[in-house]
């Protein structure tokens, strides 16, 4: 507790002292007191607490707003803050914290539904729609006391400024409270209904199981998301003079891809698609790839084989199936020519054609170690005039598009001794100068 300044000892002082006013008419109010619903809510907020994303706690604590007057629905909230698992010292001073937090928030949400709005205690099937509006205000009002009193704790105790404080996390604290606002609701309904508080409490399952079923997505996509990080810097490491370039087709390559409708899982899958297409580079020699100067023919065609080795080392993750085609067919040009197998037109996938598109794009507005950066404009045209031979032109124009909404601002890549073209693409015949979009002088063309 001392190890924190002073200003945040005043102010958690001065929120268990409130929570402790808010709740004493509990302690003097002997038999008045629904005892019998406190100790039964308390318990289930409590269990709830101790579950992945505590999905039970906002709509038990809406219930009790709705069931409970402002004392009692204060202390079942006491509980299960207490048992509150938390992951930094000092534990003591983060649980009575939470106590008091969650004590105030409660009771400011009780008092909001019932003598605020005058909505009845025990609301019944006839007055549902009367007490749908308060259920709603009430568990608006628990998140948004909760996140100003959460505020002033960042204020006082990490020296954030009010706005970073309050404003950005706010949003994010009343919308499950317009969802659980209902669920709270009818929680209090079936607990005065003739099936009692067991079946006030099914209510809750299909929330506990929604929430597990969200937690496993969300766990399950930071490692999606954990793989593809990881591999992104096994090339870095290996092929340090395009640091950065593979992070950028992944965001180039959504930017398109949302231009042309793709969202959801398929847009995700674009976006690992843009970040991996480089991945084969992992099975090329070091020599061949850092080679100072130019590439024998026996070197070109082992550079030209890393879309094919990135097809193969991807093929057993899951979550990167429809990906796998990008990264093997984002050398393939519209008219043909491309690599490895010379697909044409709609024979080459669509994410492909995208990743093509955007692999070219960062390649000629990045500064290398070994050219400048070209102009975003310049790089357009040039990506213009390859359309329909190179590169398709539908995914020039939605990268076009994308641009003039949004803007790109290219990393510079930090130079180094070595004068390696490894990663830039260029078309036969192109003027002399900074390379340009997809000759195969280089070591492999983009990406």
């Amino acid at each position: 507790m001392w190890a924190l300044p002073a200003a945040a000892r005043a102010y958690i002082a001065c929120a268990v002292l409130a929570a402790a006013v808010c709740a004493a008419p509990v302690v003097r109010g002997g038999p008045a007191v629904p005892w019998g619903e406190v100790v039964l809510l308390a318990a289930v907020c409590a269990a709830g607490e101790r579950l992945p994303r505590r999905p039970l706690t906002l709509p038990v604590l809406i219930a009790a707003a709705v069931l409970l007057p402002p004392a009692s629905a204060a202390v079942v909230a006491v509980p299960g803050a207490l048992v509150r698992p938390v992951g930094r010292r000092p534990a003591w001073v983060r649980r009575l914290w939470h106590a008091a937090r969650s004590s105030l928030a409660a009771a400011a949400a009780s008092y909001v539904y019932g003598p605020g709005l005058g909505a009845p205690r025990a609301p019944d099937a006839a007055c549902l729609p009367a007490a749908l509006l308060p259920a709603v205000a009430a568990g608006l009002v628990l998140a948004l006391v909760g996140a100003v009193l959460d505020g002033g704790v960042l204020v006082t105790a990490e020296g954030r400024s009010a706005r970073t404080a309050w404003r950005a996390p706010m949003p994010a604290a009343l919308a499950p409270a317009l969802v659980h606002g209902p669920t709270g609701l009818m929680t209090a309904l079936l607990w005065h209904s003739p099936y009692g508080p067991p079946a006030a409490l099914l209510v809750l399952l299909p929330v506990s199981v929604s929430s597990w079923v969200q937690d496993r997505c969300r766990r399950e996509r930071a490692a999606h998301q954990a793989t593809v990080r990881a591999l992104v810097q096994a090339v870095d490491l290996k092929d340090r003079y395009t640091r950065g370039h593979s992070e950028r087709v992944g965001r180039a390559s959504v930017l398109i891809a949302r231009e042309l409708g793709i969202g959801g899982e398929r847009l995700e899958a674009l976006r690992f698609a843009g970040t991996l297409h480089d991945l084969g580079k992992l099975a090329v020699p070091t020599g061949v790839l850092r080679k100072d100067g130019p590439l024998t023919p026996e070197e070109r065609r082992i550079i030209e084989l890393h879309p094919e080795y990135g097809h193969e080392m991807v093929r057993g993750i899951g979550f990167l199936d429809e990906a796998r085609a990008a990264i093997l067919h984002h050398h393939e040009r519209l008219d043909g020519t491309g690599y490895p197998y010379g697909l044409a037109g709609r024979q080459i996938p669509e994410f492909a054609r995208v990743v093509a598109v955007a692999d070219a794009f960062d390649a000629m507005t990045s500064t290398r170690s070994y050219s400048r950066a070209r102009p975003v404009p310049v790089a357009l045209a040039e990506l213009d005039r390859c359309s329909g031979s190179h590169f398709d032109p539908r995914m020039v124009a939605a990268l076009v598009r994308a641009l003039d909404r949004h803007g790109w601002q290219p990393e510079a890549v930090i130079p180094s001794s070595r004068n390696v073209p490894v990663d830039h693409c260029s078309v036969p015949g192109a003027p002399v100068g900074p390379p340009a979009a997809g000759d195969r002088t280089d070591r492999g063309g983009p990406g």
